[in-house]
């Protein structure tokens, strides 16, 4: 077994990780529920506008059709010993109604326009309201850095 040693980071150093790694992270999982068909989740590319993650799926997608049921979700970075968990309520937005502004950024990060595809897609913005984020055991105390929409530290 490979252990590593974790310095216990104070809250401040983790709520900087956390916004270092949503600005330059690629995919994200995101998990939805339908209250008769049950848990899906899937990873999506996503943008980070420095207050919500944003997301395109195709519109007859899973997870457009859970969200637009049931907007909470949780979205989760890939990572598995540096955890980042947000958590939410996502709206869905057409290529018409999406803000001119958040789609170009989108399109910018990814060299990909969900707006010139024939087939219809949706961006999802997800407004965290909890964010949880820790290395390891030692920083399961104070792993709650966002509560109600506020960033704590």
């Amino acid at each position: 077994m490979h252990t590593t040693e974790i310095n216990r980071r104070n809250s401040a150093e983790r709520r900087r990780d956390t916004l270092e790694r949503l600005d330059s992270e690629r995919d994200i999982w995101v998990s939805t529920a339908h209250p008769e068909h049950g848990p899906h989740q899937v990873p999506l590319w996503f943008l980070w506008d420095g207050q919500a993650v944003w997301m395109c799926t195709s519109a007859k997608s899973a997870t457009a059709r859970n969200v637009r049921t049931e907007p909470r979700v949780r979205l989760a970075l890939p990572d598995t010993v540096d955890v980042v968990l947000l958590q939410g309520e996502a709206t869905c937005f057409s290529a018409r109604e999406v803000p001119q502004d958040a789609a170009d950024a989108f399109a910018g990060k990814f060299g990909w326009d969900p707006r010139t595809e024939e087939t219809p897609f949706v961006y999802l913005r997800v407004t965290p309201q909890t964010v949880r984020a820790w290395r390891g055991v030692p920083e399961l105390r104070g792993r709650v850095v966002m509560r109600d929409g506020v960033w704590l530290g």
